[in-house]
């Protein structure tokens, strides 16, 4: 990954084979169980989907740019100044346990408008890597992204 200054950077364990964490982020029906509430598609190399999350009305375009089975996802999301790259890497640290790092980077903006994008990114990431866990080591959904954020404040994006 290239040499970033401004990024969000989430990273925690996970009790489950790599196989199982990577498939949780490429097939929609099972992040949409601690994530988002709607994918267009699977994400697959090359394609251009929709994440949708209803609870806020809020709909992101992300292309997707690299997918290394088992190691690493690189999309591109947003749109506008909203608009940054996600990379996750997945490593595994034996059979059962997947340690897994998501960097958000190439954020758009200055000063206090930048900070709060990293804030708020890195405090969304490790939202979903709770929630994440939660879902693959014990089936619990934990609503943590239903909560985040004041509805009042996604709705403006």
């Amino acid at each position: 990954m290239k040499e970033t200054v401004n990024f969000a950077k989430s990273e925690l364990g996970i009790r489950r084979p790599v196989k199982e964490v990577f498939e949780a982020f490429t097939n929609p029906d099972i992040t949409a169980k601690f994530w988002y509430t709607h994918s267009t598609g699977k994400l697959e190399e090359g394609v251009h989907l929709e994440w949708k999350w209803e609870m806020y009305n809020l709909v992101v375009p992300v292309n997707v740019l690299e997918i290394i089975e088992n190691q690493k996802i690189l999309i591109e999301w947003g749109q506008g100044i909203q608009k940054s790259t996600v990379v996750w890497e997945f490593n595994s640290v034996n059979d059962n346990l997947t340690f897994l790092t998501i960097q958000n980077y190439n954020f758009l903006g200055n000063g206090d408008e930048l900070l709060n994008q990293i804030k708020d990114s890195t405090k969304g990431f490790t939202f979903v890597l709770s929630g994440l866990k939660a879902w693959l080591e014990h089936k619990i959904q934990l609503r943590l992204v239903d909560d985040a954020f004041p509805k009042e404040l996604m709705t403006k994006q």
